[in-house]
């Protein structure tokens, strides 16, 4: 049975950085929940980011760029947190290998998981088109990555393979 990567959140995990829950309400994602089919992953919290935890951005790039070392994350603090969102990101690949997967949800805007867009990085809410650490890391080793407004283009992903 083939299994799907999850954002932790979408399932209504408060892993979060503000701890709020903002589930995803989908027949086929509570379908592949009940036949066992979710490998679920927060890549923040899998990088040894607590919960709650200050807001983080990526800072002039994409998470591309931080792959490559030419763009950074910090926190609303001011903290560098780089090293933990590539750490998570990595964490998450190693999950996608061990269970061939080939398919991801991942949450929308953030600097791990967002898959269209980020926020630029300058903590003014404002969005740019972008993908985060761990989505471009997934999506370089070949795995297709959606967000959960992408959900029922998943499901039609999925009777594909």
């Amino acid at each position: 049975m083939e299994k799907i990567l999850i954002s932790a959140c979408l399932l209504g995990l408060p892993v979060r950085y503000d701890n709020k829950i903002q589930p995803v309400e989908n027949e086929c994602v509570q379908k592949w929940h009940k036949e066992g089919r979710l490998v679920v992953v927060c890549p923040e919290v899998k990088g040894g980011l607590s919960t709650p935890r200050p807001p983080a951005e990526i800072m002039a790039g994409s998470g591309e760029d931080v792959l490559t070392g030419d763009a950074c994350i910090h926190n609303s603090a001011g903290g560098d947190v780089t090293r933990a969102f590539i750490t998570g990101a990595q964490e998450a690949l190693d999950l996608v290998q061990q269970f061939h997967i080939r398919m991801a949800i991942l949450k929308e805007k953030s600097p791990s998981c967002g898959s269209h867009f980020i926020y630029d990085g300058s903590f003014s809410r404002r969005l740019i088109p972008g993908r985060g650490v761990t989505a471009a890391l997934l999506i370089r080793n070949g795995v297709a990555v959606f967000s959960e407004k992408d959900v029922v283009l998943a499901c039609e992903f999925l009777g594909m393979l």
